[in-house]
């Protein structure tokens, strides 16, 4: 039950954060906001799987509150989904396939990069 409790928790906060984040204004087509919500999760989510458990003690609930919890409520698949569907129905597939890209590649890249920097640490 701690554990469904720890995740609830980190949830919660984590869709506040991304909900924050969302009301930044930007003079854009492209979902910025997004964009920079999925990275810097996968780049947490990264350094936190390196380091939880081999630098850094960390509990079974702490764990479930940060990587399923807070960074899972954070990012923002669902929304890049459904922000990459409304670009290519408004006929701007340039922004669209941009969009995929970006989030795919430097997502990847950003969790790389916080597992090598926590693994470094």
């Amino acid at each position: 039950m701690t554990h469904i409790l720890a995740v609830a928790a980190g949830g919660a906060v984590g869709s506040v954060l991304r909900y924050l984040i969302s009301r930044v204004p930007f003079v854009s087509a492209f979902p910025w906001t997004t964009l920079l919500v999925n990275l810097a999760g996968s780049f947490l989510l990264g350094l936190f799987i390196a380091t939880a458990g081999t630098r850094v003690s960390v509990s079974q609930e702490s764990h479930a509150f940060v990587s399923i919890g807070l960074l899972g409520g954070f990012t923002t698949f669902s929304t890049f989904s459904h922000q990459t569907l409304s670009l290519w129905q408004a006929e701007q597939f340039a922004f669209a396939g941009l969009n995929v890209v970006l989030n795919v590649v430097l997502g990847l890249s950003a969790a790389w990069l916080g597992w090598r920097l926590g693994r470094a640490i």
